[in-house]
């Protein structure tokens, strides 16, 4: 049957389709996609409401040790990104849970329950993800874990009590494998002898990429994928180095979206200089976010 234009009250089109054509083939062309129900009037510059009574719950989760069966190397340097992670979110005004090397279970438990949790009263939500990973998956300390299998608990359908708040996502995984081999980068006048007070980069190749389905969501990734992650095994990785720098100094007064831009060039201005490894001179690293945010995020001081 043709379609045919008709318009209901206030200028709403409730059907915008044309008569079907055949095609010199024989198929039949049909419009199937109809226009809006209404013109909206958006404000570019509208904030999320950030004055609620607490800013909101931060898990952090750090997996430094891995099951054997997963044949996964330890992540040294992992403790320093819990630290300065911890500090950097308290600062922000967040309550920062700490989790070390969960298994999956137990993992899946721990954000389970915070989905559960009643937020109302809080103006958004934050986890971290400290870890190995591939492909769409991020490893718990025995077994790997879907990152949307996370993402999905916190959807509007599942968590009403963080609808039309930030979710935000923050990834430090990289594969590692008997490709990720370690490398040291050492300043010469800093050489030493002691290789155990040595801090050694160690390059992963990096490959966790995946969106999560709804608005409000904003996913931070150390690295884009098919490039290298690099964590110093004393200081953390250069993306955590580089995120809680930038939320010391900007985190109260610059736009979220634009903090993490900063620290995308932050990070990109970074090289492996000396190593013993010689094909990983001047291996550089970018990260990537993927915001589905619906407004501008601002952390600014909570009132007292």
């Amino acid at each position: 049957m043709a379609g045919s234009e008709r318009r209901g009250p206030a200028g709403q089109v409730q059907l915008d389709s044309r008569p079907t054509l055949t095609t010199t083939d024989g198929n039949q062309n049909i419009t199937e996609v109809d226009a809006l129900d209404k013109r909206q009037t958006l404000d570019p510059v509208e904030q999320y409401k950030m004055n609620h009574q607490r800013r909101g719950v931060a898990l952090i989760f750090n997996q430094e040790h891995f099951f054997w069966h997963l044949m996964l190397p330890e992540r040294r340097g992992t403790i320093a990104d819990r630290r300065n992670l911890t500090q950097s979110l308290t600062d922000l005004g967040f309550e920062v849970r700490c989790f070390d090397d969960l298994k999956a279970e137990h993992m899946l438990e721990k954000i389970y329950d915070a989905s559960a949790e009643d937020h109302s009263d809080a103006d958004c939500f934050v986890c971290v993800i400290l870890s190995h990973g591939e492909n769409d998956h991020v490893y718990a300390h025995d077994a790997q874990i879907k990152i949307e299998t996370i993402t999905s608990m916190f959807r509007g359908d599942r968590c009403q009590s963080l609808v039309g708040k930030p979710k935000i996502f923050i990834i430090q995984a990289c594969r590692g494998d008997k490709h990720d081999d370690p490398v040291v980068a050492r300043d010469l006048v800093d050489s030493t002898e002691d290789e155990s007070i040595a801090n050694e980069t160690e390059v992963d190749a990096a490959a966790v990429y995946t969106l999560p389905a709804g608005a409000d969501f904003l996913m931070c990734y150390s690295v884009a994928q098919g490039y290298y992650s690099h964590r110093e095994t004393l200081n953390g990785s250069w993306y955590i180095q580089d995120l809680c720098e930038a939320l010391k100094k900007h985190g109260c007064s610059l736009e979220f979206t634009e903090l993490l831009t900063v620290v995308n060039r932050k990070v990109s201005h970074r090289k492996v200089e000396m190593c013993r490894d010689i094909n990983a001179i001047g291996k550089k690293q970018i990260p990537c976010f993927a915001s589905m945010l619906t407004k501008k995020l601002y952390f600014h001081p909570k009132s007292k």
